[in-house]
């Protein structure tokens, strides 16, 4: 973290044909909101030791509410659901804070290993990374669409040890995501259910909003919706939203000396 944070610093701060003294930025980050006080500190001191002026932490899900739009510092609900590579971060937002917040390991990456664990028990087929990440991206559905997808899949026989193809469907692939799919549903579905009566009542006028590179699942807002009984949406720009939601709190002193989390020392 601390080479990867080192690196964007200097990227960022270079400039063609002039030199420039060591960056020292100002730095926000977004962690998730289960994360421990030994954890908060670990990100701190590689942000710190990256060469960081100073560093503030705030929770990923009021940073993606913020990148995506809504009105976190009234005094109404807001609901969103930000799906990255290895967190799903839920959180109800009100008065510029988390009122109810839930953090599962489960994302983008979680998926790809549910497509390759599936392809590898169902075909004998071992693939990579890579082209789980493909699939995914080609067939991976939460709910049933109009046009079924297929494609020709290449891995290599477990039993032989020789290249096999296959061909897969849209409908293999949503069986294959459907446990890490139905965790984030059922987490929305809990997070709902602790939510202030109030609060609630403000999602369910206003909707829940997805955010996050899961959020581009086809059809996940549909079953979600299903579920919930509420209207979702995507975000407009899903990918980006936690980037310009702590960019925003950056260019903010005042909102962000409301929701910098604090630690322990």
């Amino acid at each position: 973290t601390l080479a990867m944070l080192s690196y964007f610093f200097r990227k960022i701060h270079s400039i063609p044909g002039k030199k420039i003294s060591i960056p020292r930025p100002r730095v926000v980050i977004g962690i998730p909101s289960n994360v421990s006080e030994i954890e908060k500190r670990a990100v701190l001191d590689a942000a710190k030791g990256a060469g960081a002026r100073s560093a503030y932490l705030v929770e990923e899900g009021l940073a993606a509410a913020i990148g995506a739009g809504l009105p976190v510092t009234e005094g109404v609900g807001s609901m969103v659901v930000d799906i990255g590579g290895g967190t799903c971060e839920i959180a109800v937002v009100s008065l510029g804070g988390v009122v109810v917040g839930r953090s599962i390991r489960i994302g983008g990456d979680a998926m790809d290993r549910d497509i390759i664990n599936y392809i590898r028990t169902r075909y004998g087929l071992a693939i990579g990374e890579r082209t789980a990440e493909d699939i995914k991206i080609a067939l991976g559905s939460a709910y049933i669409g109009d046009v079924e997808k297929q494609m020709v899949v290449r891995g290599r026989d477990i039993e032989k040890g020789l290249p096999k193809t296959i061909k897969i469907s849209s409908p293999i692939i949503r069986e294959a995501l459907a446990p890490s799919v139905n965790i984030i549903v059922s987490a929305v579905l809990e997070t709902l259910e602790d939510a202030p009566p109030e609060l609630a009542a403000d999602i369910a006028q206003r909707g829940i909003v997805l955010c996050g590179g899961g959020a581009m699942l086809s059809g996940l807002a549909k079953l979600i919706s299903k579920e919930t009984k509420m209207p979702v949406s995507i975000s407009g720009d899903p990918l980006l939203c936690v980037a310009m939601g702590t960019a925003y709190i950056l260019e903010n002193p005042e909102l962000l000396k409301k929701v910098r989390l604090t630690t322990n020392n």
